[in-house]
Protein backbone atom coordinates (compact mmCIF):
# COMPACT_ATOMS: atom_id res chain seq x y z
CA UNK A 1 0.00 0.00 0.00
CA UNK A 2 1.29 3.55 -0.79
CA UNK A 3 -0.46 6.63 0.86
CA UNK A 4 0.67 10.24 -0.91
CA UNK A 5 0.02 13.39 0.89
CA UNK A 6 0.21 16.83 -0.42
CA UNK A 7 0.71 19.64 1.69
CA UNK A 8 0.20 22.79 -0.45
CA UNK A 9 1.40 25.95 2.03
CA UNK A 10 4.00 28.92 2.48
CA UNK A 11 7.00 28.62 5.04
CA UNK A 12 5.83 30.27 7.11
CA UNK A 13 2.94 27.95 7.65
CA UNK A 14 5.45 25.33 7.72
CA UNK A 15 7.51 26.56 10.43
CA UNK A 16 4.50 27.83 11.90
CA UNK A 17 3.24 24.29 11.89
CA UNK A 18 6.19 22.54 12.92
CA UNK A 19 6.93 24.97 15.96
CA UNK A 20 9.97 26.51 14.46
CA UNK A 21 10.90 29.83 15.46
CA UNK A 22 9.77 32.88 13.43
CA UNK A 23 13.34 34.10 12.39
CA UNK A 24 12.90 36.30 9.93
CA UNK A 25 13.51 39.83 11.84
CA UNK A 26 16.73 37.76 12.60
CA UNK A 27 17.25 37.12 8.60
CA UNK A 28 16.44 41.10 7.98
CA UNK A 29 19.10 42.18 9.51
CA UNK A 30 21.42 39.93 7.92
CA UNK A 31 19.93 40.97 4.80
CA UNK A 32 20.74 44.64 5.77
CA UNK A 33 24.53 44.25 7.13
CA UNK A 34 25.18 42.29 3.75
CA UNK A 35 23.39 44.90 1.35
CA UNK A 36 25.73 47.40 3.61
CA UNK A 37 28.76 45.67 3.08
CA UNK A 38 28.28 44.74 -0.56
CA UNK A 39 27.67 48.66 -0.88
CA UNK A 40 30.77 50.14 1.24
CA UNK A 41 32.96 47.32 0.06
CA UNK A 42 35.43 45.08 2.22
CA UNK A 43 37.25 46.85 4.19
CA UNK A 44 41.30 45.53 5.20
CA UNK A 45 39.99 45.11 9.09
CA UNK A 46 36.86 43.53 7.53
CA UNK A 47 38.90 41.09 5.64
CA UNK A 48 41.44 40.15 7.99
CA UNK A 49 38.45 39.44 10.66
CA UNK A 50 37.22 36.64 8.39
CA UNK A 51 39.80 35.65 7.71
CA UNK A 52 41.16 34.81 11.49
CA UNK A 53 37.68 33.41 11.78
CA UNK A 54 37.89 31.16 8.36
CA UNK A 55 41.15 30.11 8.85
CA UNK A 56 42.29 30.67 12.11
CA UNK A 57 45.90 29.05 11.89
CA UNK A 58 47.02 30.27 9.04
CA UNK A 59 47.01 33.68 10.00
CA UNK A 60 49.44 33.06 12.92
CA UNK A 61 51.29 31.05 10.15
CA UNK A 62 51.87 34.81 8.32
CA UNK A 63 53.00 36.28 11.01
CA UNK A 64 55.26 33.59 12.22
CA UNK A 65 56.85 33.90 8.43
CA UNK A 66 56.65 37.80 7.99
CA UNK A 67 58.96 37.71 11.91
CA UNK A 68 61.26 35.40 10.23
CA UNK A 69 61.93 37.16 7.09
CA UNK A 70 62.52 40.12 8.98
CA UNK A 71 64.85 38.47 11.43
CA UNK A 72 66.69 37.12 8.56
CA UNK A 73 67.62 40.62 6.92
CA UNK A 74 71.04 41.75 7.62
CA UNK A 75 71.21 44.75 9.64
CA UNK A 76 73.58 47.60 8.45
CA UNK A 77 76.83 48.58 10.92
CA UNK A 78 76.87 51.07 13.27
Amino acid sequence: MKVNFTIDCTPEEARAFFGLPDLSSVHQVYLDKLKSTIAEGVTPADFEKMTRTWMPGIADGFEQWQKLFIAAIPKPPQ
